[in-house]
């Protein structure tokens, strides 16, 4: 309001807020200058023992009078209400949210799919998979240098199979245009999809 020119007197009167509020508003240039104040920079008696009162209530300890009582060998000052109200705010507290890793059915299908057919929501997880296992970065290389030498280099071999006069070799060759399916485009194997 104060940048499309109306004067403090007017918002405060349109607001129904007091002129302090108005130019504390008014002259904070981001919203972290409203949250000024001594209690951001109060300290507790138990700042030095977060790590413990965490690491306890991560193994599933809850009971802050124990926690408390554990506590004061360590030097801990504060009272068994405080360790109470630390516990509540960090149940209360949103946890962060952590993204849960891909099943081995997706990593398999992005294993298995062609690599320009990747959208880049497939693409950058499957490189932190390969970058994070070596198992799957070894599959995703072995599987995409078979698929190269399918496609690429199979049908050459199978012309030239033709080219001889071997039975046996036609019979081979035939097996695999077939498996091939029509137009020469290669059909997965039976439970290939699942394994990543």
């Amino acid at each position: 309001m104060v940048e499309a020119g109306h004067s403090r007197r007017a918002i405060q009167r349109q607001l129904g807020m007091t002129g302090r509020t108005v130019k504390r508003y008014a002259d904070a240039a981001k919203p972290e200058d409203l949250f000024a104040g001594q209690w951001r920079t109060r300290t507790s008696v138990l700042d030095e023992h977060e790590t413990y009162l965490d690491g306890r209530r991560n193994e599933g300890r809850t009971s802050a009078w124990k926690l408390r009582e554990g506590m004061v060998p360590l030097g801990c000052q504060g009272s068994y209400q405080r360790v109470r109200a630390y516990l509540y705010q960090r149940r209360i507290s949103p946890r962060p949210v952590a993204a849960s890793p891909p099943s081995s059915r997706t990593v398999a299908g992005w294993v298995l799919g062609r690599p320009e057919d990747l959208s880049g929501t497939e693409h950058l997880p499957l490189t932190n998979a390969r970058a994070n296992c070596p198992e799957i970065d070894a599959r995703t290389r072995h599987v995409r240098s078979f698929a190269t030498m399918l496609t690429e280099r199979l049908p050459d071999w199978l012309a030239a199979a033709r080219q001889d006069n071997l039975p046996s070799l036609h019979i081979l060759a035939a097996g695999i245009r077939r498996d091939r399916g029509p137009a020469g485009t290669a059909t997965r194997p039976r439970g290939l999809e699942s394994s990543p």
